[in-house]
Formats: structure tokens, C-alpha cells, sequence
């Protein structure tokens, strides 16, 4: 039922992994079913499907022996853009996450102020949530995907901060933003692969709450091993006084102003020491991000799903609140596409430079 073995379209007499193929040419996403002479070439803006022969494959390939059961199936890779050529952090990680996520994984990194990279899951026709309270999130839209699940961890084992909204909290009463608080399973590969990295045990968790709407009940602020930090406003430190400070949590509050701007966000999530953010939501939240050209990257799941919209029934979209002209709307690149049976997962760089004022 999951994915072929990354490359499985590509593949060499019968094995997963990345391939060497003939030296001189190149194989283009247009060209999949000829010859395949190479694999990236010298020019870094074309695609390529087949990746270079190294060790990294073969770990791949052995590892791959040893998956055998569904969770343990590989992504199905349709399209890897070249490697980047910058700082970053990730790579091969170890064991069965490389043959579950097809391969590598990297994110990269600025000199002076935390990437921010987006994950979202959508259906086809773009809701991402279809309810404000309780049971609306990320799990009723992807009609509970392991794959899903496991792309998420993936990058929360990547990031220093998971940020959130309080309405994406709210929607996820029992919830911990944590790679072991969507697959269990695994937390020990990811454990692994953060020690590897010189990472914390856990990513801190951080609210954004303008009103100091959070819950201090909710036990996704109170593990201990998690830090988190709500980020709020003079008026939102009122409101959470007098509802109760979760234990163990900071309240920080950037500015005066009545919102909490992506500037002040940034700037503080740079303080924590965070060269990696991550950002599940909620949609409002994303806008914010997106009009002040804060985010780097987007990682979009979409479900194979139809939800619709009605007057009854107002189910929020993946940008809401900031609306650009379509000539000024935020530019992207696709860099990755990966399968798991009828789910994809679509890999964005937001077009750099971008710094759109909305209508």
C-alpha cells in the first residue's frame, strides 16, 4: 500500500537507493523514460531524478532489507532538487528514518537570524482545518496518514522551535509538539539523529498568543523535558496571570504593540538560540509570516481529500487574513515531491526576495 522504494521508478537492476548512472548527460524530469547518462549536472537550476551513487545509497540499500513492515515502507521520491549549496543542517539521517523518508533530509541555514520553515497538510481543494475548536486540525485533514505523521517528526527532529498558534493549541487538546508527539514509534531513531546533531532532547514549543488565549492545562505545556515559551503582549500577560502560567513556561512579550509581529517573533526565536523554526499553524499565523517575508520554506502535504465549504460550514484555507493582487502574490520553487499512496508531499522555497504588501 505505501510508496515504491525511493527512485523505485528508476530503479537499477532491481535495488532502492541512488543511483550512478553513465557519465556524460544528465536525466531530466521531462526526459524520465530515456537514457540516463548522469546525475546532477553543473547547472543547479534544472531537476533531476536520479541522485549520485555513494555510500549514503548503500546505507539506504541495507538498511532497506530490514524494512519490513508498512511504516517501515520508503516515500516514494518523484522529484529531489539538487543539492543545496549553503550551510545546512540534516543530511543522511540514521538507519530506517533515511529508507522511511527516501533519503536525505536537509535545511538550510542562514548567517544571523533563524530559517523558518512552514508544514502544513491540506486537502485538494485547500482546506486545512474545518473546525476552530477541538478536533479540527491536522489530523481529521489528512484522514489520520502515518505518512503524514512521520514527515512532521521528521522536521520537528530537525527544528529548535516548533511555533504555534493558540488556536492551533486549542484545536489539539492532548497534543505535544515533539518528533515522539506524532510517531511514537520512531523516537528513538529521532533521539538518535538530534544527539548526532548537537541538538536538545526535544524542540521548544512556542505559543503566540496576542490575547493570552492558552490553556495552562494543556498537557502539551507541562512535559518536562519540553520547554515552551508564550510569546504575547502586555495584554495577553494579563490574561495569562489570571488564568495560570503553565509550569515550567516563559511568557515573553517583544514589544507594546496589540499583535505580536513576525519581526519581534523572529528576533526573539533568534534569542532562544534557534537557528531552525518550524511552524504548524495555524493559517492566520502563516499569513502573518508570509506578509512580513519570514518564511523560508513551505512543506505541503496534500491529502486526497474533498472537504468543501459552506455558509454553515467556514473551513479555513492555508492563508488567511492577508490577501495579495495576483501580481504581487509570494513567488515559489518546488524543490521536492514524495508519495505515499494517494497523499503527496510537496516541498516549496519561498522565491527569495519576496517582501509583498497585501491588498
Amino acid at each position: 500500500m505505501r510508496g515504491a522504494p525511493a527512485g523505485g521508478a528508476h530503479r537499477l537492476a532491481g535495488r532502492t537507493g541512488w543511483r550512478t548512472p553513465p557519465v556524460g548527460g544528465r536525466r531530466r524530469l521531462a526526459d524520465a523514460t530515456g537514457p540516463c547518462p548522469a546525475g546532477y549536472g553543473p547547472d543547479p537550476g534544472r531537476w533531476f531524478l536520479v541522485r549520485p551513487w555513494t555510500r549514503a545509497g548503500r546505507a539506504i540499500d541495507r538498511a532497506a532489507k530490514e524494512a519490513d513492515t508498512d511504516d517501515d515502507a520508503p516515500l516514494e521520491v518523484l522529484l529531489e532538487a539538487p543539492p543545496v549549496r549553503e550551510p545546512a543542517r540534516g543530511g543522511l539521517p540514521p538507519g530506517r528514518l533515511a529508507v522511511r523518508h527516501g533519503g536525505p533530509l536537509a535545511i538550510p541555514l542562514h548567517a544571523g537570524r533563524p530559517t523558518v520553515v512552514a508544514n502544513f497538510v491540506s486537502t485538494i481543494d485547500g482546506v486545512v482545518a474545518i473546525a476552530t475548536g477541538p478536533r479540527g486540525g491536522g489530523s481529521d485533514i489528512s484522514g489520520g496518514s502515518v505518512a503524514d505523521r512521520f514527515v512532521m517528526a521528521m522536521l520537528r527532529a530537525l527544528a529548535d522551535v516548533v511555533v504555534v498558534g493558540a488556536g492551533t493549541l486549542r484545536a489539539a487538546p492532548r497534543h505535544e509538539w515533539t518528533p515522539r508527539g506524532v510517531a511514537p514509534a520512531w523516537d528513538s531513531d529521532f533521539a538518535t539523529w538530534r544527539a548526532a546533531l548537537g541538538l536538545a532532547p526535544q524542540p521548544t514549543t512556542v505559543v503566540v498568543s496576542a490575547r493570552g488565549d492558552v490553556p495552562p492545562e494543556h498537557p502539551g505545556l507541562s512535559r518536562p523535558d519540553v520547554p515552551v515559551v508564550i510569546v504575547t503582549t502586555r495584554t495577553g500577560a494579563l490574561e495569562l496571570a489570571r488564568r495560570g502560567i503553565p509550569p515550567g513556561a516563559r511568557v515573553e512579550v517583544p514589544s507594546d504593540g496589540p499583535l505580536v509581529a513576525a519581526a519581534d517573533l523572529l528576533r526573539l526565536v533568534g534569542t532562544l538560540g534557534a537557528a531552525i523554526a518550524l511552524c504548524e499553524g495555524g493559517p492566520h499565523l502563516l499569513a502573518t509570516l508570509l506578509r512580513d517575508g519570514t518564511i523560508d520554506e513551505l512543506f505541503l502535504t496534500v491529502a486526497p481529500r474533498l472537504l468543501g465549504r459552506s455558509a454553515d460550514a467556514r473551513r479555513l484555507g492555508l492563508v488567511e487574513g492577508v490577501a495579495w493582487p495576483a501580481r504581487e502574490a509570494p513567488g515559489t520553487v518546488l524543490r521536492s515531491i514524495r508519495r505515499d499512496g494517494s497523499h503527496l508531499f510537496l516541498r516549496y522555497a519561498i522565491a527569495a526576495g519576496v517582501r509583498p504588501s497585501p491588498a
